[in-house]
């Protein structure tokens, strides 16, 4: 069990010790707790906070950042970040999420897959908004992907179709998931699992699943889409998201009062300083893996996704690159790698 943590001034409920997945989302500054049967469904004009408690104390918080959300929220979310590791004694690993580059750790919490929706806070995130009833619902996603799966809300159009993705249909009352002729089976399973999704969290189970393959829509498709052109062709390499190599050479810099600093990466002797676990400053690999020492100072240390998306700018890597912020002493595997002698 996790140890107690005092609610005082706190936005965040003591429940947040408890084991499990907790996600909020950023309205106005404060967390708003997504309820259980939301879970996997992201607005890509919001910012959340997701944190998962796992055994033997082992957190991970996440800050997902959706592609349409504002530097505000976004700031916001690495506030209230701050605060809920504080609450949790620094204990969790802390790791960015961008929309559509989510980690593997992050996606194995939603095994039915991730679904983004348009839109942000002034969507409300209700089941179904006021006044929008089942029947009045029409929606299209397109199902990418193998090992994560993710559904994108799309352009209600055949010309948001091809021949080598799954897309979900849903138009309330019932739910048609299209399978293109070159889609693999996996992608199939997939996309059936994630529309049963959407009708048992979203419509409390009260919706029709049907199956559909090219070349079979049924007349509701037609009525909805109008009639069906020639398609796109699908490109399954599209699909294999490329694995994250560590291959490449890495660097290492020190981030402390004395600002950005490179340091050598070299096999570590005994009795010999580690410049990663060195207590004082704060050191960021190129992965843009983040630990703070034990004796960085509070400001370092509450500024240590801030200092990481500095160093993202300023040596102009991709904004969707990952990272993640590791506590002294929990250093992940892919972090260590890159010293021959890690002890």
């Amino acid at each position: 069990m996790y140890t107690p943590i005092p609610q005082s001034g706190s936005p965040f409920p003591a429940s947040v010790q408890d084991p499990g997945l907790h996600i909020w989302r950023v309205e106005k500054l404060k967390p708003v707790p997504i309820a259980r049967e939301n879970h996997g469904i992201f607005f890509s004009g919001d910012s959340y906070l997701v944190l998962h408690n796992g055994p033997e104390e082992a957190s991970h918080l996440h800050l997902w950042i959706g592609q349409q959300s504002s530097r505000d929220e976004q700031g916001a979310c690495a506030v209230l970040a701050v605060h809920l590791n504080t609450l949790l004694g620094e204990r969790p690993v802390q790791h960015r999420e961008v929309q559509g580059n989510e980690s593997d750790l992050f996606m194995s919490y939603f095994p039915r897959g991730l679904k983004y929706q348009e839109g942000g806070v002034e969507s409300a995130f209700h089941k179904t908004t006021s006044g929008t009833t089942p029947a009045a619902i029409k929606k299209l996603y397109q199902v990418k992907g193998k090992k994560n799966i993710r559904a994108t809300e799309r352009a209600l159009s055949w010309d948001s179709f091809n021949t080598g993705d799954c897309f979900i249909l849903d138009l309330g009352q019932n739910i048609f998931t299209w399978c293109g002729g070159k889609s693999n089976i996996l992608e199939r399973n997939k996309a059936r699992d994630l529309a049963l999704a959407i009708r048992d969290s979203e419509r409390q189970g009260k919706a029709q699943v049907e199956i559909i393959t090219d070349g079979e829509e049924p007349a509701e498709m037609i009525q909805v889409l109008g009639p069906k052109p020639a398609l796109k062709e699908g490109n399954p390499e599209e699909d294999l998201t490329a694995d994250q190599t560590n291959a490449q050479d890495a660097a290492l810099y020190k981030v402390g009062t004395a600002g950005l600093q490179k340091a050598e990466l070299h096999t570590r002797r005994e009795g010999e300083p580690s410049p990663v676990v060195a207590p004082h400053p704060l050191p960021l690999l190129k992965s843009c893996s983040c630990v703070p020492g034990r004796k960085a100072n509070e400001k370092e240390r509450q500024a240590a996704l801030q200092v990481a998306d500095g160093f993202i700018s300023r040596m102009k890597y991709s904004p969707n690159t990952q990272v993640e912020i590791l506590p002294q002493g929990r250093e992940s595997p892919i972090f260590k790698q890159f010293f021959k002698d890690w002890k």
